[in-house]
């Protein structure tokens, strides 16, 4: 993370809010509770932005000498779109529409993997949700060779807010998830779909996974049970180009 990502002191980061910078996520010191504080918090809340509130001695590390006064903000590489007007716009589209959501992914370098291959495969959006996401750094542009300024991101309070949301619009939810008996191969990509997919360890959460119109894995004839989950996502996304081809 350069420090020409980030802002400091009270006024400095209100008037990023202010002006809608894409904020990627705020740090608050613990224990300070002026009315600025208080102002800055409700701001956050109407935006994307995540919130962090830590010890003085964590934003000390992250200012590196400049005057914090107790916040330190992150700027995003790029601006995260209102996930209600991008599933309008690409409805609108002669294209069967492809979203892809993130759960619990949180190593950069995989997220910047995962948005290279969807660049290449024709992805619309990727959702991810405000916390427990890997952050949008420098690594991720790097990573995703690009492709993070050419897919829109969305940024969500909860990623079952916006299954609700895609499934009410008509998109088909698949969840890649081991713990079925159903393949991939099995779901009918040439409707419209949004895939979801979980971090190597937890994978999609259990209440995502009840709300999905399909729980497909991929087959697995090794000795290791598991892919990374940029691979896994890999496979998923070409999956849907070979159907649609």
């Amino acid at each position: 993370m350069s420090d020409t990502s980030k802002i400091y002191g009270i006024h400095s980061v209100m008037e990023a809010l202010e002006s809608e910078r894409p904020i990627e996520k705020v740090y608050l010191q613990k224990d300070l509770n002026s009315g600025m504080i208080k102002r800055i918090q409700q701001k956050i809340a109407q935006t994307s932005a995540a919130v962090s509130v830590v010890p003085v001695q964590k934003l000390d590390r992250l200012a590196k000498g400049n005057n914090h006064q107790g916040v330190v903000a992150v700027i995003a590489p790029v601006a995260f779109r209102k996930l209600e007007e991008v599933v309008e716009a690409v409805l609108e589209k002669e294209k069967t529409p492809l979203f892809l959501l993130l759960d619990g992914v949180t190593d950069v370098r995989n997220l910047g993997a995962i948005m290279r291959t969807a660049g290449c495969t024709g992805v619309d959006a990727i959702i991810v949700p405000k916390t427990g996401s890997a952050p949008l750094n420098a690594e991720v542009v790097k990573t995703s060779a690009g492709a993070i300024f050419t897919i829109p991101v969305c940024k969500v309070d909860h990623l079952k807010d916006a299954v609700y949301y895609l499934k009410a619009s008509g998109i088909n939810i698949v969840a890649a998830t081991e713990k079925t008996e159903d393949l991939l191969y099995t779901v009918d990509f040439r409707k419209p779909a949004a895939i979801i997919m979980g971090d190597e360890g937890r994978g999609v959460h259990s209440s995502l996974l009840s709300m999905a119109d399909h729980n497909v894995k991929l087959p697995m004839t090794g000795n290791i049970n598991s892919l990374n989950v940029s691979v896994a996502c890999g496979a998923f996304l070409y999956e849907v180009v070979r159907q649609r081809q």
